[in-house]
């Protein structure tokens, strides 16, 4: 079967992400880096996506002209990632549907719910891919503990904890560092800083393993770091579509946490522990019993996890194999519809464009909260 070529918008030079795409669209084995509009300065991403191989008329210098000279060829790309600031996503993502590209946004899919809905209904107008970066569903754990939600082994859900507290903003002297700054900048990020950029992680993993929506929320987002437009810490509480009970903590001021994502479940007849710096290993605790160690890889895993795992027992995966793992269900989909033929149904639980809409919705429901001083607000 051929590759399927690939573009990426973003994700340049001096980008936190853009290696993490390029290595993992490889390394799902489906996908041919081919195109890419990667840096704002147009100069600098041309140059840079013609020292990565790509040639010199496909290393574009803008979006728009990327859109407008792969329409039109019979190689063009088919997937089209977007590794760029927020406030750009809308604008970047609707181009690309309504010009037949199938695409993969990082998170947040938009700013507002509005332009999130827009998408929605493009995306199924035209019969194309929408995908959100939710990564970290890729980890063939997070995959076991879904599959292990839904087998009813921990009963009913009672309580989500999920968190995403880290020390990464915590330095008031960041305030001019362009990793940082466009971060608090209301018009570039939204109406959440540290919610939009970590909280969804976490809160799209509650919803993914429990299959289940956030129904409410009651919020306090407090500003550490003195100036700063938006919140760098969000400790909040959720309810979900199933009776489930949630509670969120997203901080860039979690100094002496170096990343910080982890999620638990407990349920009725036992517990699952997983944590983002340890992905290779989940804790189970049946009711009433000790703990014991799942490793990814094992022959007892769920269908879901073998399917995700990449390399033997005992030897770790990461964050680049995981965002591997969202590129391989999308080339299962993309060439599945092709063929006229059913996707793999592992492959649909892949992060999609109803998921973006609800984080959207969910994080303007906390922002909203956070401004009545806690007040529960419906999603």
């Amino acid at each position: 079967m051929s590759k399927i070529s690939w573009g990426l918008i973003g994700g340049g030079e001096n980008s936190q992400i853009g290696f993490a795409h390029r290595a993992a669209a490889v390394l799902s084995g489906r996908f041919s880096f081919a195109a890419g509009a990667l840096d704002a300065d147009p100069a600098r991403g041309r140059a840079f996506g013609h020292s990565l191989g790509l040639s010199l008329d496909r290393s574009y210098e803008t979006w728009q002209a990327l859109i407008a000279h792969e329409q039109h060829r019979a190689d063009a790309v088919s997937l089209v990632t977007i590794a760029t600031p927020n406030a750009t996503h809308f604008t970047i993502a609707k181009g690309l549907l309504e010009a037949g590209f199938d695409v993969l946004c990082e998170k947040p899919l938009t700013m507002t719910a509005e332009d999130a809905e827009t998408l929605r209904t493009i995306a199924e107008k035209t019969n194309r891919v929408c995908a959100v970066n939710y990564g970290y569903s890729g980890y063939p754990l997070i995959r076991q503990m879904r599959a292990m939600v839904a087998a009813g082994e921990l009963g009913a859900v009672r309580v989500v904890m999920a968190q995403f507290a880290g020390g990464f903003m915590a330095d008031a002297g960041d305030a001019d560092n362009p990793r940082v700054r466009w971060r608090f900048d209301p018009k570039q990020a939204g109406v959440a800083a540290i919610t939009f950029d970590c909280g969804v992680h976490a809160l799209h993993l509650a919803c993914y393993v429990t299959g289940q929506r956030i129904t409410s929320v009651s919020s306090d987002f407090a500003h550490g770091v003195k100036g700063r437009a938006l919140e760098d810490d969000n400790l909040s509480a959720f309810r979900m579509s199933g009776g489930t009970v949630g509670r969120l903590w997203a901080s860039g001021l979690a100094i002496g946490r170096t990343h910080g994502l982890t999620l638990q479940i407990c349920g009725e007849k036992g517990g699952l522990y997983w944590r983002q710096e340890q992905p290779n290993q989940l804790l189970w605790t049946p009711l009433n019993d000790s703990t014991r160690v799942l490793e990814r890889g094992a022959p007892t895993l769920s269908a879901a996890a073998r399917r995700a795992s990449h390399l033997a027992i005992g030897h770790p995966e990461g964050l680049v194999l995981a965002f591997a793992n969202i590129y391989r269900d999308l080339a299962d989909v993309m060439q599945a519809r092709s063929m006229g033929a059913n996707p793999d149904p592992l492959a649909m639980t892949y992060p999609n464009v109803h998921d973006g809409c609800h984080s959207v919705k969910v994080v303007h429901a906390m922002a909203t909260s956070a401004q009545n001083r806690g007040q529960w607000i419906n999603v």
